[in-house]
Order: C-alpha cells, then structure tokens, then sequence
C-alpha cells in the first residue's frame, strides 16, 4: 500500500532577492571600508563634510559589512537550504517578503542615520532606539517563519545546519533586546540604562557574541550544508558535529569581558572571559577540522572548482581566527595588542577570509541553480577567488605590521627611563607606509568583488523566460512524531557513543530551542548577576559629579562625531600609560556615564584626563583645523561646531531622562537650559579673552569644549584634595 505524498514547490524567489541585496550592500560596505581606510593616511578625504567625517562612516562600514553583506548572506543561504533539510516550503511567503524588505529598509536607515551622526555609541549596536525596535520586528518575523517551517517539516530529524540556525536567532534575539534597553531622550536620541562598567559589559557580552551568533554560527550552519553539497560528500563526523554545536554555544557566551583586560571592569569578569575564550580554541578547531575533513577524497575537485576554493580559504581563516581570538584574550598578549591595529587585523581575517569567501563560495554554488542556467564564466570565478586571496594576504600582513608596531612603540621606554616616544603622532607617521598597503589589499579585495557582480548580473541576463518549479514530493510526518523517542538498543554507554541521546533531541524542535536558549541564558546570568548586584564591584567615588547641562550636551556632541572611534577614554595601569596619560581609570569614574565612552582603538591619544591640560582657545583650534595644532595630526576638522547653532532648548530632556536613571542632577532638572548658557557664556568670554573668536556663547564648539575640559577633572580635584564642586569650563588653566 502506497503511503500519501506531499506535493509542493520550494521558494527560490526569496532565496534570489536576498542573494542580490548580499552583493550590492557587500560592494557599498566594503567601498565604505576602502574609503575610511584612505581617510587615515589623507584625512583631507573628508572634504570637510560632516557626514563624510571617518568618525561618521566608521561605523556605516561595520554595520553595512557585518549586518548588510554578512546577514543577507546568512538569509540567502538559510532559505535556500532549510527548505531543503526540512523538506517544506518556507512556513510563510508574506512573512519571507516582509523580513527581506523590512531588513533592506533597516539599512537604508542606518545608511541615512550613522552619516547624520543618529549612534548609540556602542560597537556594533549604533542603531538608535525606533530602528532597533524595527530590528526586533522583523527578527521576530524571521523567526515566526523559521520555527513555522520546522513545524511542518517533513524530515523527522534537524540536520545540524539547522542547529545552528536555531542558536543563531534565539541568541541574535536576546542579544540585542539586553544590549539595546534605552530610555528615549528624542526622534533618534536615546540613553542606555546602563552606566560605565555596567554599561561596558553588557556591550560586550553583545558585542562578542555578535560575532559569535551573527558571524559565526550562521556561517557554520552554511559551512555544514553548502560545503559536502559542492564537494559531494558526507560531513566528516556526526559526533563531532554534536560536540562543535553544544561546547560552541555554551562557551561563547561568557568570553565578551576579554576584551576589557585592564580596564576599571572587575578582574575577576575579564579573568573569567579569558578563561573561556581560551577554551573556545577546542570547539572551534573541531568545526574546522569537520569542514575540511569533509573534502577527504575531493582534493583534485578542489583544484579544478573555484567554489571549493573559497570554501577552503574560508574555514582556514575561521581556524586562524578562532586560534588567535582565544591567544589574544590571555593577559599579556592582550595588553599588547589591545587598542591596537593588530585587533582590526584579527577581525578582518574573519570577515573577510571567514564571512566573504563563504558568502562568494556559496553564491557560486547557488548561480546556475537559481536562475537554472550556467555559471557565465568559472574563469571569472578563479580570477575573483586569487584576487580576493592576494588583497586579504596584502591587508592582513600590513595591518599586523601596524598594530605590532603601535603596541610596541606606545610602551617603549628610553635608557633614561623616559617614554622613547612620548609624541602620540610620531607612532602614527610611523603607520602611514602600512595604512597605505591596507588600503591596496583592500582595493583588490574590491575588485574581485567588480568581477563577482559581472558575473552575477551576466548568469542572471542568461536565466531562462520563465523559471522551472520542481514539485517535489514527500511524505508527512506520522501524527504525535515528536512525542515518540527512538528506542535505545544496547547499555548507556553504547547509547551514548552512538549519540541516541542526541538523534532524540533533534526530533524535538521545542525541546532542541529550549536547551539552546538555557545554555546561553545561564552563561549570561552567571557573569551579569554579580556584576550589577554586588555593589563592591562599582565602588563610587564621593567627587565624582554628574556633568553639567552643557557639559552633557558637549558629550553628545563628541558621540555624534564618532569620536569615540578613534580616541579611548579608559587609562590602563600600566607605567607606559601613566606615564603618558595620566593616573590609571577607576571604576566609579564613570557612574554618570549612559553610554560609556571607553573605546577600544587608539587612532588619537587616551582623553580620559584631556581636562585642563590646554586652554579653552587651543580646543576651540584644534577642532578647527587639527594640523595647525599638531603638525601631521590625522584627526579630521570639525570648522562646523563654531557655526552649528546650540540647541540649548533640547538640553533639558537630556537631563531629565538622565534624572530617570538616575543621575542626581538637582536644579538641573527644573532649569537645565538656563544653566547650560550661563557656562556657554563663561566660556565664550573666556576664548575671546585668549583672542579668539567672539559670539560662541550659542555655538556647539563651546558645549564640546566644556565636555572636553571636564574629562578627568574630578580625580584631579580628588588627589589634589580639593573639595568636589561641578566643573565650569573657561578660561585659561
């Protein structure tokens, strides 16, 4: 007797407009990328345009390279090869259409708002508050759509794929809702609710995970369907699949406090994280070793086929970066490279090594199966991979040069025990060569990228009038299947080393959920529940005030601009930094501080005590043309703050919802904006009493100044034992 089939058809239509958004968000992202790298070596590139400020574009490039190449990518692979696992069509059209436009209108408007300086400040999660809840919207209907389709599977086991897709948007999902909790102060303005450490945290407990969850497990789940599809041959070991799924998805989770060694974080959070992170080195090396055992036998294809060649490349840069990730979280190695180019180096051997040749690879694959044609040109395809490989060898190796040579510059004393090199640009004009070579390994990164588009446009000109759709048929699944374990034969040992257990789970889509969102959830709690209950962990400091309203408006400027990229506020207690910067950072310094402002590079020099060291006119220059105040200085010009008129007006909602978080702002909030002129005013009469320019008293230059001139004060008056009185730039100190 015949059992009843199924008939349907899988939707490539989806699959096809992710898979162009992938290519042309990638080309913009990484011309952005080209751009800021220029900016570096000729900071005129700017043309003095605010939106075209590196501060500005910085994080345009990130977000258009992490959440526009490297997420459609993900979307194009996860809808073309889920349907398939799970043998059913998307659960969903309507929700497929509406998560692909509702992620392209996303990066419109991060496109629009970073360059008119809309951020939150915060690494990867500069979105401000209406578009990430328009990220969660749509995250949510991706997730409807995915989980609907497991639903109505027709393929009683979840092949590990889907395993990591399953990690990746419950994770993705908590990330950003935790990370991204802000008390609107405006349209595109709001403040986190999180301050200083805890704010710094909970930053990276996201932001290394965002590359865990968003980079990294999706292009794993990628690299388990794409790779033995074009190799033809099965993954190498179910079992070690099961161990690279679960040590990856529990340990990640606590590694983010790694990347604040030696800051006024809590030792014992970072000791924690390095811990972890070096942990981390097994489970990723046993995904690697997975991916590239699996082309045992399929050597001589690999020379022939440009996509196992990009498959290749990029499981070996996940190896590369997965080693280096966990030997830069150890202590010594991080306080060399930390703030460094050498970490801009580490992230982009896995963007792009890992995430592009993944994306290329894949996209390879997919060409002559999506538009059912041939591929236009495979020697095209060779020519993109060797381009693409040289730039990436050209970029890393330049970069590398770089950091090394900034880490050990910066801590380079002389035989008379001073700093051999106490000029902070002296180490920067040492990098110009390297940035320059950067920028060339970038260039012929793009190009390949040139060749990638021609070949994608020229396949999709070849497509057929109409497209082919296949009914596929199979069978449903038996009523009550999920409810029905596998019979265990032989004792438990015998069970487990065939991985019963495990083949049990994966027929338990809720349960499979469930366990996955408990492993990160636990993590998570372990290292947050300590850092914001045990108040020892943020000792205050009693002349430590909150910043005036100008004060506060000035800060929000600096933020606006991006400064932040280039400039950390965060001394480390090392005596090379000491020496150079001043006392070390403590953790009650930055109680007041929604967001926190610590960085993590240094283009410029550490501003965390820039208050003082220079009257208000040198500021008020320095902003207007940097190379005027410090010969060969890359910092871009800002001529705009003495133009831009104040919003003294708009103060007063900044203060308020700080007064909601608690700041203990008095007065301020009854007449914030009143306050913050009487200041402006001391400090125009004050510039002009140093013979600059007169009538800033409503310009934005003298909010940034006074945020500036703060910057460290309160320890200063501290160690001076001077009683703790709010700050009032102005004048010549």
């Amino acid at each position: 007797m015949n059992a009843r089939l199924d008939r349907f058809s899988y939707d490539d239509a989806i699959v096809r407009k992710f898979l162009f958004a992938t290519f042309i968000w990638g080309l913009v992202g990484m011309l952005v990328g080209l751009v800021i790298a220029l900016q570096l070596a000729y900071p005129s590139l700017s043309f003095g345009l605010p939106f075209l400020s590196f501060g500005r574009l910085r994080p345009l490039h990130t977000n258009a390279v992490i959440f526009a190449f490297a997420g459609n990518a993900f979307f194009t692979g996860a809808y073309y090869s889920s349907q398939r696992l799970l043998k059913a069509r998307m659960f969903s059209d309507t929700l497929s259409k509406l998560h692909f436009w509702g992620w392209q209108l996303i990066i419109v408007a991060a496109a629009l708002t970073l360059p008119l300086g809309f951020t939150q400040a915060k690494e990867y999660a500069e979105l401000e508050w209406p578009i990430d809840i328009a990220i969660a919207v749509v995250w949510v209907i991706f997730a409807v759509n995915f989980f609907g389709t497991i639903a109505k599977r027709r393929e009683r086991h979840l092949y590990v794929a889907i395993w990591f897709y399953i990690a990746s948007i419950i994770t993705v999902a908590i990330l950003h809702i935790f990370n991204n909790l802000a008390i609107p102060a405006g349209p595109l303005k709001s403040y986190s609710i999180y301050a200083g450490v805890q704010d710094a945290f909970m930053q990276w407990w996201y932001g290394h995970n965002a590359v865990a969850f968003f980079l990294t497990t999706p292009f794993l789940g990628l690299m388990y369907y794409f790779m033995p599809k074009a190799a033809d041959r099965p993954v190498f070991s179910y079992r070690l699949s099961i161990l690279h799924f679960w040590t990856l998805v529990f340990m990640y989770i606590w590694a983010g406090p790694h990347h604040l060694h030696y800051t006024a974080l809590p030792e014992w959070a970072s000791t924690l994280g390095m811990l972890f992170s070096v942990m981390l080195w097994a489970p990723s090396w046993g995904g690697m070793v997975n991916g590239l055992l699996t082309l045992r036998g399929a050597w001589r294809k690999v020379v022939e086929d440009p996509v196992l060649k990009f498959f290749v490349v990029a499981v070996t840069a996940y190896g590369m970066a997965t080693f280096e990730g966990p030997m830069l979280s150890i202590k010594s190695v991080n306080a060399l490279a930390h703030y460094t180019d050498w970490i801009i180096a580490h992230v982009h051997t896995g963007a792009l090594g890992w995430n592009g040749f993944m994306a290329f690879g894949m996209i390879y694959w997919l060409l002559p199966r999506l538009f059912q044609t041939r591929l236009h040109s495979q020697k095209l395809a060779e020519v993109h991979f060797w381009l693409a490989t040289f730039g990436m060898i050209l970029y890393a190796a330049a970069i590398y040069s770089a950091g090394l040579t900034q880490g050990l510059m910066w801590r380079a004393f002389d035989a008379t025990g001073r700093l051999q090199f106490p000029d902070f640009v002296e180490t920067t004009m040492r990098l110009m060569p390297m940035y320059l070579l950067r920028a060339a390994g970038g260039g012929l990164y793009i190009a390949g990228m040139g060749l990638f588009g021609y070949n994608i446009f020229k396949t999709w000109g070849a497509r057929p009038a109409a497209y082919e759709v296949p009914v596929i048929e199979a069978a449903p699944l038996a009523p009550n299947y999920s409810e029905a374990p596998a019979p265990a034969r032989g004792g438990p040992l015998a069970v487990f080393a065939r991985a019963a257990w495990h083949r049990t789970w994966e027929r338990l889509p809720v349960t499979f959920s469930v366990l996955v969102a408990v492993a990160v959830i636990v993590a998570s709690l372990f290292e947050i529940i300590p850092t914001f209950l045990i108040r020892s962990n943020i000792p205050t400091i009693a002349s430590v005030k909150p910043y005036t309203p100008l004060e506060l408006a000035g800060r929000d400027l600096y933020i606006r601009e991006g400064c932040f990229n280039c400039h950390s506020q965060m001394i480390r207690p090392f005596r090379y930094e000491t020496e150079r910067y001043g006392e070390y950072s403590k953790p009650g310094e930055f109680v007041y501080d929604h967001p926190f402002l610590w960085g993590s590079r240094r283009i410029g020099p550490d501003l965390a005590r820039e208050g003082g060291k220079y009257p208000d006119l040198w500021h008020v220059r320095h902003f207007a043309n940097p190379a005027q105040i410090t010969a060969r200085s890359i910092m871009p010009r800002y001529p705009w703050f003495e133009r831009n008129p104040l919003d003294f007006e708009g103060i007063q909602k900044k203060v308020d919802v700080m007064a909601m978080l608690g700041v203990p702002y008095g007065d301020a909030v009854n007449n914030a904006p009143a306050q913050a002129r009487a200041q402006a005013k001391l400090i125009a009469e004050g510039i002009a009493g140093q013979g600059g320019p007169k009538g800033l008293e409503d310009k934005e230059i003298v909010a940034i100044v006074a945020y500036i001139q703060r910057l460290g004060r309160d320890i200063k008056l501290a160690s001076a034992g001077t009683p703790a009185q709010p700050v009032v730039a102005g004048g010549n100190r």
